[in-house]
């Protein structure tokens, strides 16, 4: 990424980490340009890698340079009990030597305050510069004889642990931002494109055009988002889903740009390239996460901005009161304490690394935090509404029940009714067709003479015998009515709002010693997603309401809700309704958060007071969510909250750290225990404001344990 003019050693947290916050990070680019876009990602991370070595390097020479001024230093003999030899200009080697430290290994906090003064924000990186250039211009006057105040060696050990906490700083957001560049890194190079008389070619994967075909390999990536036109392989999304294990994918479905295949070759025609791919639209989000600012994170800016003033009122009150005590050596020693003290390089640091160590975590376990604003409020929810279809159930109907009048085996009605179905393309044909493959023995035979009737259901003959499987309006125009034996059961069905489909066998009961027609029924249902009770039981185990809100009839919507336990269902609800209900929720003085997957769910995911969007669901769902999950599984609303409470229990302990810790040293800085002997040195002051800044990079590092893996 080209440097700015600002210096090529960047400021490292010039407005409380702003060159992170300054510096792009690896946004979704085009792959219609993808040297530059590539390079972007690239640079997006490694800029931080190049910024941490700069800071390494720059600590390592001064600490180097800072030896002789430590060991000829008056005081420290004095501590120490030792006489240093006494080399010959001594004097001049220690100043130039602290010139050199000053200039060069200083050079990333003058130029920091020197942005600070232009854009008249004044923050961490001004306290630091006055402070070594107090403390320079002091000791520099000292060795020409004009002045009494030789601070050598504290300037050089402040620059020292002030270069060593901006290395510490910028190795953990690399790391942070390292995300993103994996992210860029999973798009493989090229492609091999299916051409007209089948074969394949080699093209780059920005070549790539919408209704291309091509042929992904055995451990090869998927190149672009398409739908498989040809082949069955096991698919490793975990990049994606954050999920481990790897999902079947069939003719039919679609795959994801930068996703495994394992063990057999897919043909993929491609319906998405460049910015429109999953994988990018990732990237930008993760992206715009990272972009985006916390009310926590506006309060941190606030507090370091008025820090600055604090400390230059306090620095000059010190000053006033030991001058005006007669003592202008303590005065200025004093003084430059209290600057050094008061730095807050760790109150900047303290919530931009914990919120982008947490959008990366989040990101590689399938949670796509689109605004930080949502994941902080997600800790004070106190009520999920989950909408119904797609997001507690799978969104497609299946088997979910099967019956047969006496004397029928209910192998026998699947492999008929199976059959039959093999040739329809209705959903509730193919649910039947897939749920008879699974469960009856052997193959299914084959079907002659297939038949739709249109609003009554489908016919064939299978091994010489007619086979009708359709609903109520099938029954009636053939005078049929349904077996007393299984009224009952079917009874249940329709109370809890399934759809009953019979199969009716040609024949009479006693003819060739089979049963004739109707002979058994199948119950479809907009089935529940495994899952959903486990998401459920742990929202209820953190004291979370859970509410469902659908669209369906009441007896769905109950029946569901008393399957999953849930506390409240809104059913009969209008899609231009759904908002409103939120609204009222919220009125009875709830923090709501809603999730959903499709278009209705949008304006409610907006009103929430977090919107989570499900992955699978549409873009307009995910544009108006401020949340994302990659994954078709509500058990990541429990992670969302897990990780919530730990990104703000973080971001306190950090603050607390950050800024509690000048309550107390900066009347010891200023020097008020002098009387009674104590004095806190110059460089115990900087050791002391480096360690903050060290304590809270490794608090917020503690951030990556947290485990958000929804099977945990």
């Amino acid at each position: 990424m080209p440097q700015t003019s600002r210096t090529s050693e960047d400021t490292g947290s010039a407005r409380g980490c702003s060159s992170d916050e300054s510096d792009d990070s690896a946004t979704a680019g085009t792959r219609d340009e993808p040297d530059e876009h590539d390079h972007q990602n690239h640079d997006s991370y490694h800029g931080h890698e190049d910024h941490a070595a700069q800071f390494r390097d720059r600590f390592w020479l001064t600490l180097i340079l800072s030896v002789p001024l430590v060991v000829w230093a008056p005081m420290i003999q004095e501590w120490f009990g030792y006489t240093a030899p006494d080399l010959y200009a001594i004097d001049v080697i220690v100043a130039l030597l602290g010139s050199v430290i000053y200039f060069y290994g200083g050079w990333p906090f003058l130029s920091g305050a020197s942005e600070e003064i232009r854009d008249r924000q004044p923050a961490m990186m001004l306290l630091i510069g006055m402070a070594i250039t107090v403390a320079y211009v002091a000791s520099m006057a000292t060795s020409i004889g004009i002045f009494e105040a030789d601070v050598w060696w504290e300037l050089a050990l402040l620059i020292d642990v002030m270069l060593l906490g901006h290395w510490i700083e910028m190795r953990a957001v690399g790391r942070a931002r390292g995300a993103l560049a994996a992210l860029a890194e999973m798009m493989p190079d090229e492609a091999e494109r299916v051409t007209d008389d089948g074969s394949t070619e080699t093209v780059k994967a920005s070549q790539l055009e919408v209704g291309d075909v091509v042929l992904v390999r055995p451990g090869g990536r998927v190149p672009a988002d398409g739908e498989i036109v040809d082949g069955s392989a096991d698919v490793d999304e975990s990049m994606v889903t954050g999920e481990s294990t790897p999902v079947t994918r069939s003719e039919g479905d679609r795959v994801v740009a930068g996703t495994v295949v394992a063990d057999s070759s897919l043909r993929v025609e491609v319906d998405a390239v460049g910015d429109d791919t999953t994988l990018a639209g990732i990237q930008q989000m993760v992206a715009d996460a990272e972009g985006s600012a916390t009310r926590t994170q506006k309060l941190a800016d606030r507090a370091a901005a008025w820090l600055f003033y604090v400390a230059v009122a306090a620095a000059a009150l010190t000053a006033v009161v030991w001058l005006v005590a007669g003592d202008g050596e303590f005065a200025l020693d004093r003084s430059v304490t209290v600057l050094i003290i008061a730095c807050p390089h760790a109150l900047g640091l303290a919530i931009p690394l914990v919120t982008s160590i947490s959008t990366s975590k989040s990101a590689s376990s399938g949670i796509l935090i689109k605004d930080r604003v949502a994941l902080e409020v997600m800790r004070n929810v106190d009520t999920v509404l989950f909408d119904k279809t797609g997001t507690l159930t799978v969104g497609a109907h299946r088997v979910t029940d099967t019956v047969t009048v006496d004397g029928v085996e209910i192998d026998e009605m699947l492999r008929l009714a199976g059959a039959v179905e093999a040739d329809s393309e209705h959903p509730l044909a193919r649910a039947i067709h897939e749920y008879a493959s699974e469960h009856a023995t052997g193959e299914l035979p084959a079907a002659d003479g297939f038949e739709s009737m249109a609003g009554r259901g489908v016919e064939a003959d299978v091994d010489g015998t007619k086979v009708a499987v359709g609903g109520p309006a099938l029954l009636r125009e053939r005078d049929l009515e349904e077996p007393a034996s299984m009224q009952d059961e079917a009874q249940q069905w329709r109370d809890r709002g399934a759809a009953v489909l019979y199969v009716v066998r040609d024949g009479r009961d006693g003819r060739d010693g089979r049963h004739g027609g109707i002979i058994g029924g199948f119950a479809l249902e907009d089935a529940v997603r495994d899952v959903s009770r486990e998401a459920v039981g742990r929202l209820h185990e953190a004291g979370v309401s859970v509410a469902m809100i659908t669209g369906d009839a009441q007896q769905v919507a109950d029946a569901v809700a008393a399957e999953l336990d849930i506390d409240e269902v809104f059913a009969h609800v209008l899609p231009e309704d759904k908002d409103a209900k939120v609204q009222e929720l919220q009125s009875q003085g709830r923090r709501v958060a809603m999730v959903g997957d499709g278009v209705n769910d949008a304006p409610a995911l907006a009103r929430a007071d977090v919107g989570i969007a499900i992955g699978a669901g549409t873009d307009v769902a995910i544009e108006s969510a401020g949340i994302v999950l990659a994954a078709d599984d509500p058990r990541g609303v429990v992670a969302i909250r897990r990780l919530s409470q730990a990104t703000y229990r973080k971001m306190v302990q950090n603050l607390w750290w950050a800024a509690g810790y000048n309550v107390v040293a900066l009347p010891l800085a200023a020097g008020v225990l002098a009387p009674i002997g104590f004095i806190l040195p110059v460089a115990v002051g900087a050791v002391l404001m480096s360690t903050s800044t060290v304590v809270v990079a490794l608090n917020a590092q503690l951030l990556r344990r947290i485990d958000l893996d929804p099977d945990s």
